[in-house]
């Protein structure tokens, strides 16, 4: 098996060698003698990037030689197995109980706290059912966490899947009111634009855009500000209404830093450490 993130051109030419060296390696550690025969191979790779793949899928595609020729019967004819895990069906992948599914379906994009909360209860549930894999336990914990890296969201290092779910539960809540805030923010500046256009055209856009621009820094400050006492909350209990006017007076930049160092902090006098900001 060959993992890939990128279409490679000359993939063909690399599973030749790697077959060659495959069955060399056979045949010296089985010390095979003069009429045995080689185990069939397959490569098979897996390919998880955004772009098509467009390389070919065999040497003889490479070759530059027409096919008609007298040569082309001796040319090297190798051949691998694409499979782009980003293509496959979602529904079909969750029909299937196998760890290989469950390892694809994580590699997917995904942006759903919550289906990722279920995603990694089946993985949890498939371990449970399954002893004798705790290194392939741990690898699908550090997988679980690229995976919600990946959605631009602080993860708590944990040790296990387990701790790594409920933490998941609480932080979902918490990523679900950035998110909102930040569309809200969008949102507005989208209305903000179409409100330039139209008061240019009217001769008022000045006075308007200063106005939504303003709406729309207060707006996702708000935003943050609520998620992060949404996170202190979750984690250390009622947030007294000195801290909370603390928050409401801080700047973006600061509100952010904050918000980092709630995910990880063991209490609550280390998220208001002193800040650079």
């Amino acid at each position: 098996m060959e993992f890939q993130s990128e279409s490679d051109w000359w993939m063909a030419v690399r599973a030749q060698v790697y077959t060659g060296l495959l069955w060399q390696q056979v045949i010296e550690e089985k010390e095979l003698k003069t009429g045995a025969r080689l185990p069939p191979l397959v490569l098979l790779v897996l390919y998880n990037g955004a772009p098509e793949w467009k390389a070919p899928m065999g040497t003889g595609e490479l070759i530059a030689l027409s096919a008609d020729s007298p040569l082309w019967p001796w040319q090297p004819q190798v051949r691998y197995y694409l499979l782009n895990i980003d293509a496959l069906p979602k529904d079909d992948l969750a029909r299937r109980t196998n760890l290989a599914a469950l390892l694809f379906r994580l590699d997917q994009p995904h942006s759903d706290p919550q289906e990722l909360e279920s995603l990694l209860a089946e993985v949890i549930g498939w371990f449970r059912e399954h002893e004798g894999y705790e290194r392939l336990r741990e690898l699908f914990t550090e997988l679980v966490r690229d995976v919600f890296a990946g959605l631009g969201r602080p993860v708590p290092k944990v040790e296990d899947m387990l701790q790594m779910k409920t933490r998941i539960s609480t932080l979902g809540q918490v990523w679900k009111q950035q998110w909102k805030a930040e569309g809200l923010a969008e949102g507005r500046a989208e209305g903000r634009a179409e409100g330039r256009a139209e008061g240019h055209a009217e001769g008022h856009a000045e006075g308007h855009a200063e106005g939504c621009a303003e709406g729309e820094a207060k707006g996702l400050v708000r935003g943050k500000a609520d998620a992060l006492v949404c996170l202190l909350t979750e984690r250390f209990g009622d947030v007294k209404p000195s801290i909370r006017r603390r928050i409401d007076g801080a700047q973006l930049p600061t509100i952010e830093q904050w918000f980092k160092r709630a995910v990880v902090a063991p209490d609550l006098l280390s998220v208001f450490a002193r800040s650079r900001y």
